[in-house]
């Protein structure tokens, strides 16, 4: 199965919030980013569109059903060709608990916590978009 030339890997993520706090999950694996921070997510697959591949992952991840809205900053490009792209995302029911299913754990940061929790180097360049979106209406 060859790519085809010129087509990115896109890694999405979900900038999810409820009562103004942003979920960030902590990863169990590869050993080097274990223990950093990151948004839930995961590769857009073929024929995937990034709002399925978004719902798919944060179900698989979090077992949570998620509603995507607007994108959250610019691209972020990543090593081996790739670029991470964070959406707005909602709860379909705000009382569900996202769950840390194969993470180590996961936490909701409001503002003043987002400088708090060592976050994986593409979810870092991202905190000023992060503390923006937090803080907009």
């Amino acid at each position: 199965m060859g790519h085809t030339a010129g087509v990115t890997t896109v890694i999405v993520g979900a900038a999810l919030v409820r009562d103004g706090k942003l979920l960030a999950q902590q990863r169990a694996w590869p050993e080097e980013h274990a223990g950093e921070w990151e948004l839930p997510g995961g590769r857009v697959e073929e024929n995937e569109s990034d709002a399925f591949a978004l719902a798919r992952e944060c179900s698989e991840e979090l077992d949570v059903v998620i509603t995507v809205g607007e994108r959250v900053g610019e691209d972020v490009p990543l090593p081996g060709g790739k670029v991470l792209r964070i959406y707005a995302a909602a709860l379909v029911s705000p009382g569900e608990e996202p769950r840390a299913v194969e993470h180590r754990a996961v936490r909701w940061l409001g503002p003043d916590d987002l400088d708090d929790v060592d976050w994986l180097p593409a979810d870092r360049v991202l905190l000023p978009a992060f503390k923006a979106f937090l803080a907009s209406p």
